[in-house]
């Protein structure tokens, strides 16, 4: 086999915890692509390994599961991607099973079941260090053997040890196609399997494989009839028949499957694994602190304070470098614009400003996933999870919402996508639509821009970091009791226990870590960039035009001793009143009055929908200061500072007082400004309902309680 042939894939399976993306990594390097599968949203992770003599091959990294029984969209995929029903994606030629070298019985199980698929397997047993530690010594041959010529190899893949052993057994399988020896049933499950298979080739005119014939027969609850077209009154029968003869064989027919494949295991590895005596209690130890009822909470609770503490400070450098650059390539680009005023306001404003805003909080997005990434590689998330579900079990979530959770409060949209880990459906709905409550990073410059404003130099810095923090914690305030009426009332999640394997600890490796930092990163800025740059454009337009130049001129004329500075950033500020924009922003702005906004603010509001951090440059050309000033500049912030009401029972008031303050930032706090958040939470929910629900929702309560808060503290605290 050499190069020259083409299209060889290789999937990469396994149960989770077991090191199966480490490998990976291990096996492609650099050479890999992130996309998604034809047809649906899971994550696609490919990449390009060599398998020495001249047969290179693409390896596909799929979700990690522990049965062919899909309980989440992740496993559903694991399990189409293997049989070849994914639509454009064909089969792959060959599939690497990772195992846990220290719990090779119940890694196996997967293994067993993929028999019935007919592909060619290698068995890697990976964390082999971990084993000789404990005093495992495993006769990889004679396992070998008894599959009847599995290759089976060691490893330890974050160590990279037996790396090239796992390339030439991926070579040596797609050449020798050695398969599984299929598991035998008792006579009275083969004759239901056969009953099965013979009742769907009856109704649909072709013969299934053996596999879904399997799922059918033993899953509770399956895809597999519907995507075969076999009609379900007839399917009930037929598999009610077949369970009743699995019951007489004396078996349970929704606990046969494992019953049988266990036992055929236990004496396939007689012998092949000897020793194990010396297993350490130092993660024990360790979890009697991380998991304990009361210090693991606080000991969570710090952590996860000293991880945003550093995700804002580190981040805040290369954030103003970013605004610097795009400042910088501003001024570079416009004079080269001179002579055509609508292009260089469309490149310098519509373009550079809009993916500029967009990519300067990316930083924090990235030091976001690097503590992620370390949490997750040393083994505290899993721990983290588990905290979690006590605190979440009584809203009708489990452990499994928290990492969504915490994915929000960098961006929604990574959130809303780490749903798909969660079986229940029901569940994993709820969860996605209590992400977009979580602060994401694209509020923070609102935050930032009000406290700068307003908190800070009135009541100090103190009070600055309080409503700051304030602010992060209130989406989390709602978050909950939203998901508890959903759980409880709505969609009547029944409570799910939480089962989750605890991994080892260890030392994150640094490149994986980097590696999908990079990786998610990049994700992010497709799913979301793309998105955010179309309606930043949008946005300009309706911003720019119409442009009659008699506004210009008039405003000149009101202003015939100011200077020359002064009078543009006035002309610009008349035009933007004037625009499509602003015409709608004064049209709509009486009802955002009970909120304390004025029709310029009300602008910022609508305009700041594809994302929450374009109402800063909003605020800067509508306050008379231009679209390229910085989010912290000194005159957007006097701008602010000085402007009243010119018209109304506050006439002559600050417009930007302690209330109006507050509302706008739990207003943004609250609201569903964000146009990618709500496209991708359709795209995952399968529909537009959900997404229009949580958008009316939320933007309903960030109305509600903002007006609730302007209404309250403006009498406490009057507009001077």
């Amino acid at each position: 086999m050499s190069a020259a042939e083409p299209g060889l894939t290789v999937a990469l399976v396994g149960n989770p915890n077991t090191g199966k993306s480490t490998l990976f990594n291990a096996l492609t390097g650099l050479r890999q692509r992130v996309g998604n599968y034809p047809g649906v949203t899971v994550a696609r992770k490919s990449g390009q390994c060599d398998c020495g003599n001249g047969t290179k091959v693409e390896l596909i990294d799929l979700p990690g599961l522990y049965s062919l029984s899909a309980a989440s969209p992740d496993e559903q995929v694991v399990i189409d991607a293997l049989s070849g029903h994914l639509a454009d994606d064909r089969r792959p030629d060959a599939v690497v099973v990772v195992i846990d070298a220290t719990n090779l019985l119940r890694n196996l199980f997967l293994a067993s079941q993929l028999s019935e698929l007919d592909l060619p397997v290698v068995l890697v047993l990976n964390q082999a260090d971990v084993a000789v530690e404990q005093g495992l010594k495993i006769d990889t041959e004679l396992l070998s053997r008894r599959l009847g010529g599995v290759p089976v190899v060691m490893s330890s893949a974050w160590k990279g040890e037996g790396i090239s052993a796992v390339r030439r057994a991926i070579g040596e399988a797609l050449r020798a196609r050695v398969r599984m020896p299929a598991v035998e049933w008792p006579p009275l499950v083969e004759e239901a399997l056969a009953d099965v298979a013979a009742g769907v080739a009856a109704d649909i005119g072709r013969a299934p494989g053996r596999a879904d014939v399997e799922r059918l027969l033993f899953d509770s609850t399956t895809s597999v009839g519907q995507r075969l077209g076999w009609v379900a009154a007839r399917r009930d029968v037929v598999i009610r028949a077949a369970r009743d003869k699995v019951r007489r064989a004396g078996y349970n027919p929704l606990a046969a499957e494992p019953l049988i494949h266990y036992e055929r295991l236990r004496k396939l590895l007689e012998g092949v694994v000897q020793g194990g005596g010396n297993r350490t209690g130092g993660s024990a130890a360790v979890d009697q602190v991380l998991l304990h009822r009361v210090l693991g909470p606080v000991v969570f609770a710090g952590i996860m304070l000293g991880m945003f503490a550093a995700v804002f400070w580190l981040a805040k450098f290369p954030m103003q470098w970013i605004s610097g650059g795009v400042d910088a390539l501003k001024l570079v680009v416009a004079p080269l614009l001179d002579g055509m005023p609508m292009l260089q306001s469309l490149v310098t404003d519509g373009m550079i400003g809009g993916v500029g805003a967009f990519l300067a909080f990316l930083p924090q997005i990235l030091i976001l996933f690097l503590f992620v990434g370390i949490l997750e590689d040393s083994g505290y998330m899993a721990r983290a999870a588990f905290i979690m579900d006590r605190l979440f079990s009584w809203c009708g979530l489990n452990g499994k919402s928290f990492v969504p959770l915490l994915s929000g409060f960098a961006c929604a949209i990574p959130g809303i996508l780490s749903t798909r880990t969660i079986e229940d459906p029901k569940a994993r709905l709820a969860t996605a639509f209590a992400v977009p409550f979580m602060s994401c990073s694209a509020r923070f410059p609102v935050y930032a821009l009000m406290c700068a404003v307003f908190i800070g130099p009135n009541y100090g810095a103190g009070w600055e970091s309080v409503v700051m923090v304030g602010m992060h914690c209130v989406g989390l305030l709602f978050a909950v009791p939203t998901a508890f009426v959903l759980t409880r009332f709505v969609l009547k999640v029944k409570p799910q226990p939480f089962v989750l394997e605890l991994p080892r600890y260890q030392m994150p490796k640094p490149r994986d870590v980097l590696l999908r930092m990079w990786q998610n990163a990049a994700e992010f800025v497709s799913r979301a960039g793309t998105v955010i740059f179309a309606i930043t454009i949008i946005v300009w337009a309706l911003s720019y035009f119409p442009r009659d130049a008699a506004v210009a001129e008039r405003v000149k004329a009101e202003n015939p001793s100011v200077a020359e500075a002064v009078v543009t950033a006035k002309i610009q500020a008349a035009y933007v009143e004037q625009s499509y924009m602003g015409r709608f922003g004064k049209a709509i702005q009486p009802a955002f009055d009970p909120l304390g906004f004025d029709w310029k603010i009300t602008v910022g509001v609508l305009a700041s929908f594809p994302a929450r951090e374009v109402i800063v440059s909003t605020l800067g050309v509508t306050y008379s200061v231009g679209k390229g000033a910085e989010a912290d500049s000194k005159h957007l912030q006097q701008e602010m500072k000085d402007a009243r009401w010119t018209e109304g029972p506050r006439l002559g008031t600050h417009i930007f007082s302690l209330a109006a303050v507050l509302a706008l930032m739990v207003f943004f706090a609250l609201c569903s400004q964000c146009g990618p958040t709500v496209a991708t939470l359709a795209q995952e929910t399968g529909g537009w309902k959900w997404a229009a629900i949580s958008f009316v929702y939320m933007t309903g309560l960030a109305w509600l309680m903002a007006a609730a808060v302007y209404q309250t503290v403006s009498r406490i605290a009057p507009p001077a």
